[in-house]
């Protein structure tokens, strides 16, 4: 009887758990929110290494994630790894990082590294790697074999499909909890060392008609790749192609489990952009991302991985990628402490995510990509961010969804900046003045200020910040604001629970936020 009972009330759970929504990206008013368990979620993600996805590293995974504070660890699944036989899938990587995952309290996003990882094609399974007649490379320019798998490889494309179509369908059928929200379909696809591929199957399709439904797209009269795009018919051709193939993979698995899927680009050069050839070729760079979105209807959307420290081109990178028809997602970016403060320029812009790479302890670094060697140091600034906004993630994607929430990262030569909410203006102001009107701010000696300030109500906001000072000043110039009330506090279970109120020396020159994970909410009035 007592077994009889356990096993209902465990089959009783299940039902419950299927019922679950299955995690979505919506978009609203240009606007886009990720929706975990039917609600808006803020991904404050971790980015492991790419070879820690295996039993014996896992141990050295958790504690920088919980180091960390974050949210979502991304994590690779290898497709060598998952089919070491053709059409035999071994699931039990998988299975381990579901229940370690629920043990740890995170969520997951699962890079599938299948046909591409860095424009190579290094994943894919060893039978598969010696059979390169069948599963062909990229033939470059001069006639040579580059290191980049062939996207006009029909066999190559069906194998991923079906071995991409396992992995989802195994996923749905034991992640009733969705402790997967999102899924990578390849990584950084698209090839180094040949613009595009020249092998005489590329060639007659670079000879032949653009796709309709690509010139439909872009608006294009009808012709040949070179006479539709001239200089650029290569780079658009392989952008193409690779994207097609991509969009395709993606196809297979949304048939099984229709969870968000994107494609992350390596960047080129936002500002001074190189001559194609110096950056990777075919993937969704800020010049193709139209391309892609025709080519790769599947994919929710398309996301760039930032190793760019300077405040110049990290932001122009942001303004690129969010889009209207495409939500800002920031799956790698470095892990030095000077990439800590984008993660507000982020939330400025309405992104659901933000990872850094490379964060567990098995001690490899990759510093030239700004990824830095793990220890606790190295994590606290990142980890500063997380603890901040952690508690009230859900409020903060629910306010950024709404149109509510401004935010900013201090730049090297700019010491304030102002967020204009019509009737009120809050001025952010980097370093920690303490004493004083503060309208000659001196910054910080490094560039690590950061703020948030979201509209609450019609005189009421949430603010805070990190190594500055917030604020406000109404749009009547002849009236002066009044701090009514500051209360200091934490969300919990969606309400704002006041601690203690800010008042005499904590107001009387503003509002200022130094290392500690300090959360505002401010009433304004005039006098």
């Amino acid at each position: 009887m007592i077994r009889a009972v356990a096993a209902a009330l465990l089959f009783a759970g299940c039902l419950a758990a299927q019922t679950a929504p299955v995690p979505r990206i919506v978009a609203k008013d240009g606007r886009h929110a990720l929706m975990v368990d039917g609600a808006p979620f803020l991904m404050l993600g971790a980015q492991a290494n790419n070879s820690s996805a295996w039993p014996a590293m896992m141990p050295k995974v958790w504690p920088a994630i919980h180091a960390l504070n974050a949210n979502t660890l991304e994590i690779p699944i290898y497709w060598e790894q998952f089919e070491p036989g053709p059409g035999r899938f071994d699931t039990s990587t998988i299975d381990l990082l579901l229940q370690q995952a629920r043990e740890h309290k995170v969520r997951l996003v699962l890079l599938w590294f299948g046909t591409w990882k860095n424009g190579s094609s290094h994943y894919t399974p060893m039978w598969m790697k010696r059979q390169r007649d069948r599963y062909p490379l990229i033939v470059g320019a001069k006639g040579r074999t580059v290191d980049s798998p062939s996207p006009h490889a029909p066999a190559t494309l069906e194998a991923d499909k079906r071995a991409f179509a396992a992995f989802m369908r195994h996923l749905k059928a034991v992640d009733p909890q969705r402790t997967v929200i999102m899924v990578q379909v390849e990584n950084e696809p698209g090839s180094w060392g040949s613009i595009r591929d020249y092998s005489p199957a590329a060639q007659k399709l670079f000879d032949g008609p653009v796709p309709g439904e690509l010139l439909s797209a872009l608006g294009k009269q009808p012709g040949s790749w070179a006479q539709v795009f001239g200089a650029d018919a290569d780079e658009f051709f392989h952008a193409w192609s690779v994207a097609r193939f991509v969009g395709q993979v993606a196809a297979a698995g949304k048939a099984e489990y229709p969870l968000p899927m994107y494609a992350n680009a390596a960047l080129r050069d936002p500002l001074k952009p190189g001559p194609p050839g110096s950056y990777e070729s075919g993937g969704p760079t800020d010049n193709v991302i139209g391309i892609w979105k025709a080519a790769a209807p599947a994919l929710d959307l398309v996301a760039p991985d930032i190793y760019m420290s300077d405040s110049a081109r990290y932001l122009k990178v942001l303004e690129l990628y969010h889009r209207p028809d495409n939500a800002l997602f920031v799956p790698e970016t470095g892990s030095s402490p000077a990439y800590a403060r984008y993660f507000f320029s982020v939330l400025g812009n309405q992104g659901i995510g933000f990872s850094p790479f490379g964060v567990d302890y098995t001690g490899f670094s990759n510093a030239p990509l700004g990824a830095a060697r793990m220890n606790e140091e190295t994590l606290a600034q990142f980890a500063l961010n997380y603890k901040v906004v952690g508690p009230m993630m859900r409020e903060i994607a629910k306010l950024s969804f709404e149109g509510k929430v401004q935010a900013v990262a201090e730049e090297k030569e700019t010491h304030s900046r102002t967020l204009d909410f019509g009737d009120w203006t809050a001025v952010v102001s980097y370093g920690t003045p303490g004493f004083g009107r503060g309208d000659n701010p001196r910054g910080n000696a490094e560039p690590t200020g950061r703020a948030l300030v979201a509209r609450l109500g019609p005189n009421e906001f949430l603010v805070t910040g990190l190594f500055c000072r917030v604020d406000f000043r109404n749009a009547d110039s002849g009236k002066q604001r009044e701090f009514l009330r500051v209360e200091e506090g934490a969300y919990a279970n969606g309400v704002f629970k006041p601690s203690r109120l800010w008042n005499g020396d904590q107001t009387d020159w503003g509002l200022n936020f130094t290392s500690a994970p300090q959360v505002l909410r401010v009433t304004l009035g005039t006098f």
